[in-house]
């Protein structure tokens, strides 16, 4: 090998210096690679709370990841997970768990943190009930070439576009960056009123809370699509 020079075995001290670096240099090549995870994702997220599951009346729509929803697929709409997101939900009630891929945005009700498909609430036994105490766990994440999106402040819906419009102007100005919304979904057309950008969901939820007691609402936060 070009540049190497022998050491001699008559020294004790030198054989034994010469086999320490040749242990060090095979230990590390050996390694494995190091592994770079997505800038800021919370593999090992936890959270608990309350899961509903959304089927029929979604059938075939367009989630907001691109793909058609299929409610007999594995998968769940999460309001600020990135989408791709790995996560294992365990029912508290029953004991059963599922593990799913987040591709849709959800769910748009005050104290849920969870919109489970068709698939995976009959998985853990919650379709009778509807809704279940569940515990969630982030495990892994595909990775999209858009990245994670930023974190607003969902302030309100409304069937009326004057109203989301009203309510917008009031509100936008605090934190700017929002915007209206226009989906279309199974009791109609709506327009959700989201304001700011942030890049921590600590950050988010500080300002949430702020609009909440400002303005005698229930807002909660959301990310992008992208």
């Amino acid at each position: 090998m070009k540049g190497f020079r022998p050491v001699s075995v008559r020294s004790p001290l030198a054989f034994t210096a010469a086999l320490l670096v040749c242990t060090v240099l095979v230990s590390c090549q050996s390694q494995p690679p190091p592994v770079h995870r997505f800038p800021g994702y919370p593999v090992g997220f936890h959270e608990r709370g309350v899961a509903s599951w959304y089927g029929p009346g979604f059938h075939g729509n367009k989630t907001a990841n691109g793909e058609q929803y299929d409610m007999h697929k594995l998968t769940a709409a999460h309001r600020t997970l990135p989408l791709g997101s790995i996560a294992v939900v365990r029912s508290v009630s029953t004991g059963r768990q599922v593990t799913v891929r987040i591709n849709d945005r959800g769910p748009f009700a005050k104290g849920r943190v969870l919109d489970l498909s068709l698939a995976g609430a009959e998985a853990i036994g919650m379709t009778g009930n509807g809704t279940d105490q569940i515990e969630l766990q982030v495990i892994g994440y595909q990775a999209r070439p858009e990245g994670m999106g930023v974190l607003r402040i969902q302030v309100g819906a409304f069937a009326d576009p004057l109203n989301a419009r009203g309510l917008f102007e009031q509100v936008g100005a605090q934190y700017p960056g929002g915007r209206v919304v226009q989906v279309e979904l199974p009791e109609g057309r709506r327009y959700r009123v989201q304001v700011g950008q942030f890049l921590t969901e600590a950050d988010a939820q500080t300002a949430s809370s702020r609009l909440d007691a400002q303005h005698h609402i229930q807002s909660f936060v959301v990310r992008d699509d992208n």
